[in-house]
């Protein structure tokens, strides 16, 4: 970023099954903290929270590049920021139009592809490299499989995933539901769609957005979407609708929709969130260890994942899908521009 007759802001566009990742890596304001997650609750402010942090510098980029007329009410990405130690290749700030995320899954593929193609991280023509990332929930690994000099998928390894409680009732306008909670990086709700009355399908996007915004707010004092050990991960972060579609050879298969942050939609099968579908499924004995699962978004792009090992404090994931380069961008705000950093509709 620069200023001068107005401010300069560059990014590299990728988007991960159809979900945007707007990429900031360099020309930011100081950004204050020793690790990632205090960056994040730096650039939230006292008295702010995540999806209403407070003013300031970085925050005006961030509005800048997700408020129309630059960006849009689904726009998602993330400012690179240094790791917490040079055992990490980077760390980043994620963030989408209310604020900033604890995790992101498809953020981390995006970041790992970007990673390798912008010569940041060595990687063969053919085989695999691994990129080391800290985001505010932890260190993950992006896994980038190359094929002929060209990414072919990337591998997001999360941190682990924990099960925060099943079947909790919530009270909905559409009648008493079912909730299951995971923490994957940030927290999850998950219900069946079908309990709800509705499909995963674009049709009903406006109805889903609807019930995931008044379930997230019915589980706000709920104890068991705190974080056991962190705070800053506390409170539901996305809330999933799935439905079940036919098994494949690999396991079991399906399709949802994850409402995040203040009624935000995921147009890919949400990482994170897929790995916290997997520990449930786990959980429930659905999902063994040789087992894959085909997780569907409602634009119809696909994820699949695994459990690959359990720790004390959870189940290890690896989601797998393709992220692609959209664009380079060089968005200005001119001095005299009165609709400032932009506005939401």
């Amino acid at each position: 970023m620069s200023a001068g007759e107005g401010t300069v802001v560059e990014t590299v566009d990728y988007h991960t099954a159809g979900e945007p990742f707007r990429i900031v890596s360099r020309g930011l304001p100081a950004i204050a903290g020793d690790t990632v997650a205090e960056r994040r609750a730096i650039a939230i402010g006292v008295g702010g929270s995540a999806t209403a942090p407070r003013p300031g510098p970085l925050d005006d980029v961030r509005r800048l590049l997700t408020h129309e007329p630059r960006g849009h009410g689904g726009m998602y990405g993330g400012f690179v920021v240094p790791p917490d130690d040079n055992e990490a290749h980077l760390g980043v700030l994620f963030w989408h139009k209310d604020g900033y995320s604890t995790a992101c899954g498809h953020g981390t593929i995006a970041l790992g592809a970007w990673a390798v193609e912008s010569g940041l991280v060595a990687a063969p023509a053919d085989g695999s490299a691994r990129v080391y990332i800290d985001v505010p929930s932890g260190r993950v690994t992006a896994i980038v499989h190359r094929r002929a000099g060209r990414t072919t998928s990337v591998t997001f390894r999360n941190v682990p995933t924990a099960i925060g409680a099943r079947q909790i009732p919530v009270a909905t306008s559409r009648g008493l539901v079912r909730v299951d909670l995971a923490h994957s990086g940030a927290c999850y709700a998950s219900v069946s769609a079908a309990s709800l009355g509705l499909t995963v399908t674009p049709d009903r996007l406006p109805e889903i957005t609807a019930i995931g915004r008044e379930i997230r707010a019915a589980l706000a004092d709920e104890p068991a979407t705190r974080h056991p050990v962190d705070p800053r991960l506390s409170g539901v972060y996305g809330v999933i609708l799935y439905e079940d579609l036919p098994a494949t050879p690999a396991g079991p298969n399906q399709r949802n929709v994850t409402v995040f942050a203040d009624g935000q939609i995921d147009r890919s099968p949400c990482g994170s969130g897929t790995s916290a579908r997997l520990a449930l499924l786990a959980d429930s004995g659905l999902i063994g260890p040789d087992d894959e699962l085909r997780h569907e978004s409602v634009i119809g792009t696909v994820f699949t994942g695994k459990v690959v090992g359990t720790q004390p404090t959870g189940v290890i994931t690896e989601v797998t899908g393709t992220a692609r380069r959209t664009g380079e961008h060089r968005f200005i705000l001119d001095a005299d521009d009165t609709l400032g950093t932009g506005f939401l509709l």
